[in-house]
């Protein structure tokens, strides 16, 4: 064979399986599954941080790193068949956002895929874990969802002294609010103030709610953190501000788009949080090497603007402790 047609046989066969080289690279880029009980809209900062973290880690969507999305959009019904696609699909790590619903539902259907988890409650009572050091396949970020609860109503109480009655909103299909109404009842005996709950179990069931409120007459209202209220805040402080009912919130997002004020941990932080341990895990390091982290960074957010609008003085005592005050 001349020396000419060897190289135009041999650039022939680079060129041929070039592409094929090409596939096989993109098929061995690490996949992520975000699974969510939420909704899209609400999402976009909660995977913005996650995705924070992943670079942190040194990986970047499109670049060395894929994305599958499932959201649930408040229906814990859709979540099982959500986990099972994404564990078809197959991906690498199940990132589960919105609660401990989603990541119950990634536990059922694989033993294999490690999943992170991003929740408000204990994951040991929640069932996802066993151990908190020695979380098996699954691990990721929690806070101590019961301690900041009281607080809440600690901090509503001092916005408003004169109160007696205290309302609280409470999702009866989240195994979340067992721990929340097993904290406020003691919590608010131990400030003198007398308590009723009133339940939302979707999100039509938010206008009725409140009509209880109002119609108990309560005096202010704890919003506690939960898949369902975190996933329409918008809809929640337009009903506390048409009703003129003075709120605590789980998250700085609710004051920022017009609550009364927040009290809690830091979600974007969390979240940033589950991303590195997520690029952990696609680095080889184990989920069980990884313990759940106990997030200790709590925020408090103060609207001055919506203090105005509903006759209230914040206290200079609750103002120097703010993190962050809206005007």
């Amino acid at each position: 064979m001349r020396r000419r047609d060897f190289i135009k046989l041999i650039g022939g066969s680079v060129a041929t399986a070039w592409p094929l080289v090409a596939r096989a690279q993109q098929a061995a880029m690490p996949v992520i599954g975000f699974l969510s009980i939420g909704v899209p809209r609400f999402d976009a900062a909660r995977l913005a941080a996650v995705r924070q973290g992943l670079a942190e880690a040194g990986y970047v969507e499109g670049r060395n790193l894929a994305g599958e999305y499932r959201s649930a959009e408040g229906s814990q019904d859709r979540l099982a068949a959500m986990a099972l696609e994404l564990v078809r699909r197959p991906v690498d790590v199940i990132v589960a956002i919105g609660g401990p619903a989603p990541a119950l539902a990634a536990k059922a259907v694989t033993t294999t895929i490690p999943i992170v988890f991003i929740i408000s409650s204990d994951p040991v009572k929640q069932g996802l874990v066993a151990s908190l050091n020695r979380p098996g396949n699954v691990t990721g970020v929690s806070n101590l969802v019961g301690v900041v609860v009281a607080k809440q109503l600690e901090m509503l109480h001092e916005m408003i002294p004169r109160a007696a009655l205290i309302g609280a909103l409470a999702n009866p299909t989240d195994r979340a609010t067992v721990q929340y109404t097993g904290v406020l009842p003691a919590a608010a005996k131990m400030l003198g103030l007398r308590l009723f709950v009133a339940n939302a179990a979707t999100e039509s069931d938010f206008e009725t709610a409140f009509a209880e409120l109002v119609q108990q007459r309560v005096d202010a209202v704890v919003v506690p953190s939960d898949a369902l209220f975190n996933s329409v805040p918008n809809e929640i402080v337009a009903l506390a501000a048409r009703h003129r009912l003075p709120a605590v919130y789980a998250y700085s997002e609710f004051a920022r788009i017009g609550g009364l004020l927040s009290y809690g941990g830091s979600f974007s932080e969390r979240c940033r949080q589950a991303g590195l341990y997520t690029g952990r895990i696609l680095k080889g390091e184990k989920p069980t090497e990884l313990p759940v982290i106990q997030s200790t960074r709590i925020e408090l957010i103060l609207n001055l603007k919506t203090a105005k609008a509903l006759g209230l003085t914040v206290p200079l005592s609750l103002l120097g402790r703010a993190d962050e005050v809206i005007e």
